[in-house]
């Protein structure tokens, strides 16, 4: 267990330097009050070092191995912020060190591997959440308070869309199947589906079917958002799609890639149909349904100005995901993404996979 302090700031650890790191969980920890970074560890030394300088406390330490930095007792909270394969190494490692755990996206490489993250979390006391920061989105907030409301009554069809037209990761090992378990299925594609069940609050699946395809990633000239990808290193798919049919009777499709020729886009968004309305989040949150006789359309305003030489202000999903976590720390409670939903999402991914493997459907 971590070791009582005197000092009332949470003590955050940062395992994994690189890009996700950098681009959501160091700059809104830096943004709390409550929270001192104290420890930061890479493989390479140097970003851990270049971390440490730009969000450190004044004595952060720096590690190349996170096994030395889970001795370090002081220490409250551990950011997993690694490839997918050694999420749930480092993370079973640091619940048992008696530290609370936030993993990046997706819970584990394998539904086998997140299962052992939350029996580690069971077992030691400590809270786990998985990073699917698209949940704070005010477009995501206002549509699950609609949901809780029963304002689109019982949900019965839903989709789960993570496409990109031509935007293919072309750095660190986002191509690499033996380190990320999969390419925008489980990167992109578990966003849109954690944001899915969560909306209809229903995380048993029954049967799953699914594709993958690896179809346009030995082509050249590509127009990629960030030049063209190397093809002898594609070793994932560029898309998959699954079909979800959940215990009661729900069905879900999940669609996602890298690249596809489509016109259209979106990620992190969902479709949802229920027996009082529907909602989509195509062109802004969009509600639809019948009053008085006629269809309507509703369109919530989701901005924060309105008023003269006012832009409002409007709190990034990064750092609501961050206050919400340590907030849950500080006093106990249970944090917004709970493993158990995480691994629901992982199950179905995997499902997909195995399914599109066999040609045959898995069944829960």
């Amino acid at each position: 267990m971590a070791a009582q302090k005197k000092d009332p700031k949470v003590r955050v650890a940062i395992i994994g330097c690189g890009g996700i790191a950098n681009g959501k969980h160091m700059p809104s920890l830096s943004q709390l009050e409550a929270v001192e970074m104290v420890a930061f560890c890479d493989i390479d030394q140097a970003r851990a070092e270049k971390a440490a300088k730009e969000y450190g406390a004044h004595d952060a330490k720096v590690y190349t191995d996170y096994r030395e930095l889970l001795e370090d007792k002081s220490i409250d909270v551990v950011h997993v912020c690694t490839p997918n394969k050694s999420h749930a190494d480092i993370s079973v490692a640091a619940l048992d060190s008696g530290k609370h755990v936030m993993c990046e996206k997706p819970m584990a490489k394998t539904a086998a591997d997140a299962r052992r993250m939350l029996e580690a979390a069971r077992r030691s006391g400590r809270k786990l959440t998985i990073a699917y920061q698209n949940r704070f989105r005010a477009d995501s907030e206002y549509l699950k308070a609609a949901c809780r409301r029963g304002d689109l009554g019982e949900i019965y069809f839903a989709k789960a869309h993570a496409i990109r037209r031509r935007a293919v990761p072309t750095w660190g090992v986002f191509l690499n199947e033996e380190e990320q378990g999969g390419g925008p299925l489980i990167d992109i594609g578990t966003h849109a589906l954690d944001l899915t069940l969560w909306m209809i609050d229903n995380y048993k699946p029954k049967t799953v079917v699914g594709t993958t395809y690896r179809k346009l990633a030995d082509q050249r000239n590509t127009a990629n958002a960030w030049g063209d990808w190397d093809p002898e290193g594609f070793t994932v798919e560029d898309s998959a799609f699954g079909f979800v049919v959940m215990e009661n009777g729900t069905t879900i499709i999940l669609e996602s890639s890298w690249a596809l020729n489509t016109l259209e886009v979106g990620e992190a968004q969902t479709t949802l149909c229920g027996t009082k309305a529907g909602a989509d989040m195509k062109d802004g949150l969009r509600i639809n349904g019948v009053d008085l006789n006629k269809m309507y359309v509703k369109k919530p305003s989701l901005a924060t100005d309105g008023v003269d030489f006012y832009e409002g202000h409007s709190e990034d999903p990064g750092y609501k995901e961050a206050k919400s976590w340590i907030d849950a720390i500080i006093n106990n409670r249970d944090p917004i993404v709970m493993p158990e939903q995480a691994l629901a999402v992982t199950e179905i991914l995997e499902a997909i996979y195995e399914s599109s493997r066999t040609g045959k459907p898995v069944i829960f």
